[in-house]
């Protein structure tokens, strides 16, 4: 297997297909948001069970929305379901950025990077940009075919081999209520390229200092985690790299990569993978050989945080923690019957004390199973096996509805008894936009996770990574209900008003020896933590992947201090602001 990943690595950069595949950070809301926006209007289709999406899916997209938009401006009948002025804005302002994402050069040994020069996104880039006063505000050109641009920011090459951008990476946040202030300062460069027709690179580096640790593992907050390196102070330091190499086809890529990834749809929090854990390395497959079928796999190599001590040693007066080994293997098979609706299944597995064992290595395989014949069901040497299931219906125009279930443990016997329960984590919603106010728009979330759900009674095979929970945010025995309302009244301008209730019961240690019926424990008979909360924010995109930000959030969380920073504990009225640019 790993000759033959090898060799397809090396071969599918010289296939005669164009393509090419980078990856863009969860983070940048903007583009995420906006591309939800567009699938709720039908203007394009999304898949957007998997994430991260690759620039080339993100141009492709914003392609589809422009001709389709242009389609319905030329039949009298579909005036009424074209883009709006705001909305047709904010797609050019975003293909600006992407330019760089598409098609070759339409002159060969040219480039064509942001300028008024003709672009591959449309015929006449100097007479879209007359149309919607999008020229840039500033140009510099250091040779013929070299662009330095404030739109988006940073340094960006393109000519008919190789694809460059190189993108600084800068922000401040400030918040304060009655508990006391924080702060939190970044700052680094990404930068992503394109060599040859099916060959793609990215890296993006980002330095972290703030005063508190505001996400540190047993936080109840969506915010990612982090790896923290404290100061005596208080104040933590730490850092994060994300990157990849990508080979590609039309019909599929291979990668290495080490970034966050988030499987499930969800508008706050996803339950299957929520990207809440530090970044970890892993390969990843994607194939789209039909329109009608998508598939995801993915195998990454995770941090136990699980002392090994036959391999841990003194070095000196030095003593060296070895973890053990540990990995999960996962997939995802997505049908889309009719155009709008996606039905997704797939399944995981987490495995340890053991190195890479070839059988999660082949994408396609139902693990419970195979790990099973591997294992003789013996002596607890399995591994923790994971089940889950996604749809999405766009079908309504303006109305998007999912369902997400991540199943840990099922048995038909506890879905006909009331005192016990299966392991699982249901997340259902919608999102209307829109309608009936144009660039309005309400979603709402509800989560319900089973005791145990993310657990395991073996602490080296627990769906987590450098202690993060991989699933959603409040862990095991919790249950959230999110309502939201947004308003995008400019281009760039999201006002967004919120309400969540969090709710999180007793942490009861799974153990299959403790004397009592893990399958049950009750739902929330003891709620130990819980949070009422109302928030208020805006934000405004000045540039593509730059933003101003102000918000005012009035919590009450109550129960075990545990849970929440101090500076977060009890009844308070929190003011924050800042800038950012890039992720």
């Amino acid at each position: 297997m790993k000759k033959t990943l090898t060799v397809l690595v090396f071969l599918l950069p010289w296939l005669p297909v164009f393509c090419q595949v980078v990856y863009e950070d969860v983070s940048n809301a903007g583009i995420y948001e906006y591309l939800d926006e567009l699938a709720n209007l039908k203007l394009i289709t999304l898949n957007s069970a998997v994430k991260p999406y690759s620039r080339k899916y993100i141009a492709d997209k914003l392609q589809d929305a422009r001709s389709a938009d242009e389609l319905l401006k030329s039949n009298p009948g579909g005036q009424t379901h074209r883009l709006n002025d705001r909305q047709q804005k904010e797609l050019h302002f975003y293909l600006q950025d992407f330019q760089l994402d598409t098609s070759p050069l339409p002159v060969a040994g040219h480039a064509s990077p942001v300028t008024d020069h003709e672009s591959p996104i449309t015929p006449h880039a100097s007479h879209l940009a007359d149309d919607y006063d999008y020229k840039l505000s500033f140009l510099l050109k250091a040779q013929p075919d070299m662009v330095v641009a404030l739109n988006p920011l940073g340094f960006h090459y393109k000519d008919s081999l190789f694809t460059l951008s190189i993108r600084p990476i800068l922000g401040v946040q400030w918040m304060t209520n009655n508990n006391g202030s924080v702060y939190h300062r970044w700052w680094g460069g990404s930068m992503y390229g394109y060599i040859g027709k099916n060959f793609g690179f990215y890296a993006n580096l980002r330095d972290n200092n703030a005063s508190v640790a505001m996400a540190r593992p047993e936080y109840f907050t969506p915010e990612p985690g982090a790896v923290y390196k404290y100061s005596d102070n208080g104040s933590v330091y730490y850092s994060e790299m994300r990157g990849g190499i990508v080979a590609s086809v039309r019909w599929g890529s291979i990668g290495i990569l080490n970034d966050r990834m988030v499987w499930g749809d969800n508008y706050h929090g996803a339950n299957i993978l929520s990207g809440k854990a530090p970044a970890f390395p892993y390969i990843q497959l994607h194939l789209n050989p039909a329109k009608w079928f998508d598939f995801n796999y993915m195998h990454g190599w995770l941090n136990s945080n699980v002392i090994d001590s036959s391999r841990s040693y003194y070095a000196g007066t030095i003593y060296r923690q070895v973890y053990r080994n540990k990995y999960i293997a996962a997939n995802m098979f997505t049908l889309i019957p009719w155009r709008g609706l996606n039905l997704s299944v797939g399944n995981s597995i987490i495995y340890s004390d053991i190195n890479v064992n070839p059988i999660y290595l082949i994408p396609f395989l139902f693990y419970n199973s195979a790990d099973a014949t591997k294992n003789n069901y013996t002596n607890n040497s399995g591994s923790n096996s994971q089940l889950f299931f996604n749809l999405s219906t766009r079908q309504i125009r303006h109305l998007h509805f999912f369902v997400s279930l991540y199943i840990d443990d099922w048995k038909m016997s506890r879905v006909m008894n009331r005192n016990e329960h299966n392991f699982t984590s249901l997340k259902t919603g919608f999102k209307l936009s829109d309608f009936p106010i144009q660039n309005l728009a309400f979603s709402a979330e509800y989560t319900r996770t089973q005791p145990m759900t993310y657990d395991h009674y073996i602490p080296s095979t627990t769906f987590s990574s450098n202690d993060y929970i991989l699933g959603n945010y409040l862990r095991e025995n919790s249950r959230e209900i999110y309502l939201a309302l947004s308003f995008h009244p400019l281009r760039g301008v999201l006002i967004n008003a919120s309400y969540t209730i969090a709710q999180h019961g007793d942490d009861v240690p799974y153990r299959i020896d403790a004397g009592y019926a893990v399958d049950q424990v009750p739902f929330l008979k003891n709620k130990t933590w819980q949070n009422h909360s109302f928030e208020f924010s805006a934000r405004y995109e000045f540039v593509s992947n730059g933003y101003f930000f102000i918000a005012y959030l009035n919590s009450a969380r109550e129960g075990e201090e545990r849970y929440q920073p101090e500076v977060m504990k009890g009844t308070t009225n929190t003011f924050s602001t800042g800038i950012n640019i890039g992720f």
